[in-house]
């Protein structure tokens, strides 16, 4: 095991110089763990937070094979190793913004289970546990030669509100923070957006839950950087009824003052809200998560089917959410309620909008923003529009289908 080990150490030392990550997520080697059991070879990895992944097996040689968008292997060689199995291990960078984990293998055997949880909101950490379990050689050979995966697995959230029947319960609400950790989003006077959207996604949060009527998940309670994807896998698991993204951007072309409720078309209203959107898709990529396959996971026929479904509950949405704004009088956008191609808001299924709470770019905007009463007058504007608007839903989708 000291010879393992060492090779181990060896071969970190020969990638990791080479590693010009932006540490989207980080291994904690002191809870992590490879190690023979009596179910079979065991692989437990925590991370710093959650990322897409994916996992297969390989021969000539033998070897298990883990692809994360993106990890930063330091202390690796500190992680305890306890396993006959394992022959040599070796980790780091092996495309721009992809990382892998090599975990050479002394004889045939297949994943049995593989899952990443991760807690919504709890300091973003995540673990990997994987199970490998002997097999003959033919069934390695068969599993060897698949193709390629073209898809990445998504963290499994634990400790979220369970599903309730439809029309039942609380309204479940996900609020999502933009930005974050790595990307502070945009930036003015000292100020940044992903900590002016956190504190009032917090102020948000806490009005909702007085309210009684409402069960509330945040895609991040913390200067934590969340992937656009795992912001929507979240928004699932947590079987949302609405989808809230929250942004204070900064434009210098048109015109960018006072609060705009935003929804999803592929054809943005103006050049100003396509710039945003692209931003927001870029700023991710940026942070190290190649969004150029997003498209391929849900088929185009599925989303149009979803969004016949949808769509007219999240025109009603964001019509209650203005209305509820501007009848507590506070300032919007002289159009507002516009459209753009927001990657966070394609999840189709789940009536989803994206609300910039107002533009840095403003100085009335960014004051706004930092004063708590105004904070506090928009989360109950908000919380005013939600509940017209699943009032409104939940008598539209009791009636019969014509």
């Amino acid at each position: 095991m000291k010879a393992l080990l060492t090779l181990v150490m060896l071969i970190w030392a020969s990638t990791a110089g080479a590693q010009d990550l932006s540490a989207l997520a980080r291994l904690d080697p002191g809870h992590s763990l490879i190690a023979a059991t009596a179910q079979g070879l065991e692989v437990q990895l925590a991370l710093s937070q959650p990322v897409p992944w994916r996992v297969r097996v390989l021969k000539d040689p033998m070897r298990l094979v883990v692809d994360f968008r993106e990890v930063d292997w330091t202390g690796l060689a500190q992680m305890p190793v306890k396993a006959d199995p394992l022959m040599a291990m070796r980790a780091g960078v092996f495309r721009p913004g992809w990382s892998r984990l090599v975990i050479e293998l002394s004889q045939p055997m297949l994943v049995s289970r593989a899952e990443m949880r991760t807690q919504a909101g709890a300091g973003g950490q995540a673990h990997v546990d994987l199970l490998l379990q002997p097999a003959t050689a033919a069934d390695f050979d068969a599993k060897a030669n698949l193709p390629e995966p073209v898809e990445w697995a998504l963290p499994k959230a634990i400790a979220l509100p369970q599903p309730k029947p439809e029309g039942k319960g609380p309204i479940k609400v996900v609020l999502d923070p933009g930005h974050g950790g790595i990307d502070p989003g945009a930036e003015r006077a000292g100020q940044n957006e992903a900590a002016l959207v956190l504190t009032f996604a917090r102020t948000l949060k806490e009005v909702l839950l007085r309210d009684g009527n409402f069960d509330v998940v945040m895609t991040r309670d913390s200067d934590m950087f969340v992937p656009l994807e795992e912001r929507i896998s979240i928004a699932r698991a947590a079987a949302a009824d609405v989808f809230i993204s929250l942004h204070a951007d900064a434009l210098s072309e048109g015109e960018a003052v006072g609060s705009t409720v935003y929804t999803l078309s592929k054809d943005a209203n103006d050049e100003a809200s396509a710039a945003l959107a692209e931003r927001h898709d870029r700023d991710d990529l940026l942070a190290g998560v190649d969004l150029r396959q997003q498209d391929d996971l849900v088929s185009e026929v599925l989303l149009d089917m979803a969004r016949t479904q949808t769509s007219p509950r999240i025109a009603r949405l964001s019509a209650a959410l203005v209305s509820a704004i501007k009848a507590s009088k506070l300032k919007m956008h002289r159009h507002p309620h516009q459209e753009a191609s927001f990657s966070v808001l394609k999840s189709a299924d789940i009536p989803s909008v994206l609300i910039e709470l107002g533009f840095l770019s403003s100085e009335s905007d960014l004051s706004r923003l930092q004063d708590k009463g105004w904070r506090q007058s928009m989360a109950e504007a908000l919380r005013d529009g939600l509940k017209a608007w699943a009032q409104e839903d939940a008598a539209l989708r009791q009636l019969p289908l014509r």
